[in-house]
């Protein structure tokens, strides 16, 4: 399926976003509608939300609030062989000449050690939409147009909607599993993670996708990330459908700093308590002199785990450069993972995941043993 960007007709979207920035400045406090087409406010004194009514005539409002947005009105409807109507959504970084207060953005990747994130999502019936994710991409450090590379998440779907282009593969990343599309809408190119089932709240590193994005080819650590978005495109319907909150922050700088204090707690000194249990799946992905690497932990045993320490060693040559959703250190062989503020809770049969990437010297090869908090992880 093809379909135009988000803000096709980019003359018409500058003037007329430009016009509502006059007209509604400021930021939103209390609550505000927005119903020009492409009506923009800002939250949190960091975020962006805008109507990004590209596709259609007729009327769409939302309701902002001071951590989100909902649907109000949305009369667009469009053909689910097609395009769809708008895309309501917040933001950081720069769409078309609109660049959130304070960002960082645009930043290339190679710079960028980490961007936590997190979404909760409200949605509702009867309506034909996708909730997603847009992470763009450039070459260049690009503050309006068309940037070259779009990352969709879909982390709902709801009709006989697709993505663009067509199935090529599967994914496990940020702990979850994606059916990866890729394709272009004739503008720019574009690779879409889709969940299996829908997802109402997730806490992950944007990096994690960008990586995978990467080590397809797609992009280099040489282009620019200019802006993360989250938001719905609706096809026909979506009254109802909200963001309820939306965090998102880039890390740049080769090691990424931690979103809070990361806790101190290592490896016990006393015995684990009994019913402690884990499993560790490491998936890499390596080329002539680099590789990056998800590990995903479960928590096998029968209680719950307060703040990890997993320690291991890679083999010779591997040096890692960056990481998220963790904090990894690693002195000459040994790697030491600790948790970040929002994933270091695991109850029984929970799972969470980091990554990294490294240099790579000579033949790969993956570690052979994990231990969490002292305890011997199995091999998943």
């Amino acid at each position: 399926m093809k379909r135009p960007l988000r803000a096709v007709v980019a003359a018409g979207l500058l003037a007329a976003g430009s016009i509502v920035a006059v007209i509604l400045g400021g930021s939103a406090s209390a609550d505000t509608q927005i119903c020009e087409q492409y009506g923009s406010t800002t939250i949190g004194g960091k975020y962006v939300v805008q109507n990004n009514r590209w596709g259609t005539s007729a009327q769409q409002c939302i309701n902002v609030t001071s951590s989100g947005f909902s649907i109000t009105r949305q009369d667009g409807v469009g053909s689910t062989s097609g395009a769809p109507v708008s895309y309501p959504s917040i933001f950081v970084g720069c769409h078309y000449t609109n660049c959130s207060p304070g960002t960082n953005l645009p930043a290339q990747v190679k710079n960028i050690g980490s961007a936590p994130s997190s979404i909760s999502y409200n949605y509702v019936s009867g309506a034909i939409y996708d909730a997603a994710y847009d992470i763009w991409l450039d070459p260049s450090p690009k503050k309006d147009g068309v940037n070259q590379m779009e990352i969709m998440i879909w982390f709902n779907r709801q009709g006989s909607i697709q993505p663009i282009g067509s199935p090529v593969a599967n994914a496990s990343i940020a702990g979850r599993n994606w059916e990866v599309w890729r394709g272009s809408n004739g503008s720019n190119n574009v690779i879409s993670y889709v969940a299996p089932s829908p997802i109402t709240s997730m806490s992950f590193d944007v990096m994690a996708f960008i990586a995978d994005t990467r080590n397809r080819g797609a992009i280099t650590n040489d282009w620019y990330l200019t802006s993360i978005q989250a938001g719905f495109e609706p096809w026909q319907g979506g009254v109802g459908l909200a963001v309820n909150s939306f965090s998102q922050s880039v890390n740049t700088g080769s090691t990424p700093p931690p979103t809070t204090a990361p806790p101190t707690t290592g490896a016990p000194t006393t015995p684990p308590p009994s019913g402690t249990g884990c499993s560790v799946k490491y998936t890499p992905n390596a080329w002539n002199n680099g590789f990056t690497a998800d590990v995903a932990i479960t928590n096998t045993g029968s209680g719950t785990i307060n703040g990890w320490t997993l320690t291991y060693n890679l083999p010779s040559g591997q040096t890692i450069t960056s990481a998220w959703n963790a904090t990894v250190t690693q002195s000459g062989s040994a790697v030491t993972a600790r948790n970040l503020s929002y994933n270091g809770t695991l109850s029984p049969g929970a799972s969470t995941s980091f990554g990294y990437q490294g240099t790579l010297s000579g033949s790969y090869s993956s570690p052979s043993s994990f231990s969490l908090n002292g305890v011997t992880c199995a091999r998943a």
